[in-house]
């Protein structure tokens, strides 16, 4: 089988390998009661962190890299699952602190799959991957706090990103004014197309700005953090929501209590990786019917497995638009 793998000594490296089955299971995946025939994985911003090295992001020594795939059940000892069946992975620590997809190969918890929608095809399941699976839960949160398409502006940050161009995309089409912030000037026209009404210039967000501003936004979903995340805050309306999942632009939140305690603005904290799998499922099944396919296809590119590395060195440069699919058996 082939499979990117990572060993942290003597030295961090990350290279594509032909391992045999029993090694890898031995080596790099002993815990696991599912045997999975991976058919696609992605390259998400985390993945770049881990294939570099860049962040510590791998907990163990050695490991496969990659946060999500789709395949099919060569092998189980699960009870819900069985040979044949199609199943997604999303987080659990996978890419970190086990073995992930980035691999022809995976061997997993039962615990951790759900059931592929048989609307999408295993490409189009990852197209959406972990980025579009996030995307979705930011939206679920904005509703589930009464963020309605007639209340406003909603703010999409990182918006050519995997989660921004997918939540672009999502809330576009639920009839939300959708505004997109990019540092890339070129991209305009692909934002339009995605559903975007207008579009704001990064560096209006990027850089330390007053604790509050013109009330603005209904909604956010931030993929950035830091300063962007901050001044997200301080220009949301009375009572808006703001949805944080990400962390391309930094950790930290530099913030004032202002806009928390004078507009009563909320905070979503979103978690993709240990969700709820009824959370997960019901994520997957709105994805599966509100999302617009031809789009999809227009905000994917796929590469071989031989290709993850350079996407992964692209990804943290801010070089992709929209997301990477990787075909493990390419």
């Amino acid at each position: 089988m082939k499979a990117l793998r990572i060993d942290k000594e003597p030295a961090y490296q990350c290279q594509l390998v032909d391992i045999d089955e029993a090694q890898f299971e031995a080596e790099l995946a002993p815990e696991g009661d599912v045997w999975v025939d991976v058919g696609y994985s992605t390259i998400n911003y985390k993945d770049g962190l881990a294939i570099t090295g860049k962040s510590p992001v791998v907990r163990k020594p050695s490991l496969i890299p990659g946060i999500d795939l789709v395949g099919r059940v060569r092998q189980s000892t699960h009870g819900r699952w069985k040979a044949g069946d199609e199943v997604i992975l999303n987080g659990w620590g996978v890419g970190e602190n086990h073995s992930g997809g980035l691999s022809q190969v995976a061997r997993v918890k039962g615990d951790w799959l759900i059931e592929k929608p048989a609307a999408l095809s295993p490409l189009q399941t990852m197209a959406v991957g972990t980025a579009g699976y996030t995307a979705m839960l930011c939206v679920m949160a904005l509703q589930a706090n009464g963020v309605k398409p007639e209340d406003g502006e909603i703010l999409v940050t990182g918006a050519t990103g995997g989660v921004g161009s997918v939540a672009v995309a999502l809330l576009s089409k639920a009839g939300y004014q959708v505004v997109a912030a990019t540092g890339k000037s070129t991209e305009h026209a692909f934002l339009a197309e995605l559903g975007a009404a207008s579009v704001v210039a990064r560096e209006t967000l990027s850089e330390p700005g007053k604790p509050l501003q013109k009330e603005r936004w209904a909604g956010v979903v931030d993929a950035v953090g830091s300063h962007t995340l901050v001044n997200a805050c301080a220009a949301t309306r009375y009572g808006g929501v703001v949805t944080a999942c990400g962390l391309a632009q930094g950790m930290d939140f530099p913030a004032s209590v202002a806009p928390f305690i004078l507009r009563g603005i909320t905070l979503c904290g979103i978690d993709s990786v240990m969700a709820p799998i009824a959370r997960r499922e019901a994520a997957w099944a709105r994805i599966a019917g509100e999302l617009d396919l031809s789009q999809l296809a227009a905000l994917t590119q796929v590469v071989p497995l031989s290709g993850a590395m350079d996407a992964a060195q692209a990804i943290l440069r801010g070089e992709i638009r929209g997301r990477v699919v990787v075909d493990v058996n390419a």
